[in-house]
């Protein structure tokens, strides 16, 4: 798990770097999309995750070198956002269930929530994206939760 440096607030928890890639919606953009990440020099894409209408989608991707894929979506034209997410380990079948219900409790809002990918025999993950990523960061952390920085996608 990465160091959380200290701040006003207690400590600042680790963020993961999300993109969110505006595609046309036509066959072969989400495989382009896929090819021209994963032919980057060490860019793995570790969650993906896709909005879809009829005329365009958006795909939320993770990867474990956030400077490379920015770099690479630029290169490549991509139109894209960035956003800072958490992600946590799901080691078992009720830890999701408990990690919603801890933050309902202290009144956290999440926007969305999708799987991680994780190499080795790691346990599952989750990325989760919240209106306040201290306060959830540190509800999850005392619940005994294990925040993941990108650095533990490598």
């Amino acid at each position: 798990m990465a160091a959380m440096p200290e701040t006003e607030r207690g400590y600042t928890p680790p963020i993961v770097r999300q993109f969110s890639i505006f595609l046309d919606n036509r066959v072969g953009k989400l495989l382009e999309l896929l090819e021209t990440l994963e032919d980057a020099t060490d860019v793995h894409v570790r969650a993906i995750c896709v909005l879809d209408s009829s005329d365009h989608a958006v795909v939320r991707v993770i990867c474990d070198n956030a400077d490379g894929a920015r770099f690479t979506l630029r290169q490549n034209g991509f139109t894209f956002s960035e956003t800072d997410i958490l992600v946590f380990e799901v080691p078992d079948d009720s830890t999701m269930r408990e990690a919603c219900r801890s933050l309902l409790a202290t009144e956290v809002n999440i926007s969305f929530i999708y799987p991680v990918n994780r190499p080795g025999d790691s346990p599952p993950a989750l990325a989760i994206a919240v209106d306040d990523h201290t306060f959830a960061g540190q509800i999850l952390m005392r619940k005994g939760f294990t925040l993941l920085g990108e650095l533990d996608f490598s």
